[in-house]
């Protein structure tokens, strides 16, 4: 949190790719932990993290033996919260929100469009210290085709509306919209798309390699946005590159 102004804070979102490199040959996790520290974001939103896998312990030698949220957040963000959607014989993935904060956890809602590909909206909240306005934080991480997108964005402003009350509210992950038809519906419920105020336009964040779609976002209400930057330095840590905002509450 910037010192200089208690109401400002960082966020950080990123598709992990199950702390896997682009191409699944390499584990990343130890990377991404110090990446991801290096830039001390008091919120992190994480899509596709593998929270459990057998397998990955015994094919990678450099694998944590705890779960990946515990590990992560170990001696440095106060909180976490994670919501399984994938399960399978090995071991399970899903979202994750990890806070320098106290966590209030809500729950993980199932969104999935279709049978195949599970999808869920982690919901948490969090409060500044000595500020009694609190912020709710989704996670999401949205269907590959655009008509499922369409009706998990309609279940997505349903919830938001019951949950956060027109509060301050950030909603972070992966949309794989890379034709940018989620921010007008985001805009008619009162977001911002924090890459769109600042630049114009949404962030590109894949192919991690050579970005050309816009992928990822984080949409906000009742914040301002400082800055943004994406992490073109990471593009070997994932399929996607991570983005930061650095927010403050008004």
């Amino acid at each position: 949190m910037n010192s200089e102004n208690s109401t400002r804070f960082t966020v950080m979102s990123m598709n992990v790719h199950k702390g896997l490199s682009p191409l699944h040959r390499h584990s990343t996790i130890y990377q991404l932990r110090q990446k991801m520290r290096s830039h001390y974001p008091d919120l992190l939103f994480l899509q596709e993290l593998q929270q459990e896998h057998r397998g990955r312990v015994r094919r990678f030698s450099q694998w944590p033996l705890t779960e990946l949220t515990h590990f992560l957040s170990e001696d440095f963000w106060h909180d976490w919260h994670y919501g399984k959607n994938v399960e399978y014989p090995a071991g399970h993935h899903g979202n994750a929100i990890l806070s320098k904060h106290p966590l209030h956890k809500g729950r993980n809602y199932d969104i999935s469009a279709y049978r195949f590909e599970r999808r869920g909206l982690l919901h948490s909240i969090t409060q500044l210290e000595g500020f009694d306005k609190p912020i709710h934080c989704f996670c999401v991480h949205l269907a590959l085709f655009e008509r499922g997108r369409e009706r998990q964005l309609e279940e997505i402003i349903h919830y938001i509306g019951d949950l956060a009350q027109g509060g301050p509210t950030i909603v972070a992950g992966d949309f794989n919209d890379w034709r940018n038809r989620v921010s007008a519906p985001m805009r008619a419920a009162g977001f911002d798309e924090v890459f769109e105020v600042l630049t114009g336009a949404p962030a590109k964040t894949f192919p991690s390699v050579r970005p050309m779609l816009p992928m990822d976002r984080i949409y906000v209400r009742g914040l301002k946005i400082h800055s943004v930057q994406i992490l073109h330095e990471w593009m070997k840590l994932s399929d996607h590159l991570g983005i930061t905002a650095e927010l403050e509450l008004l």
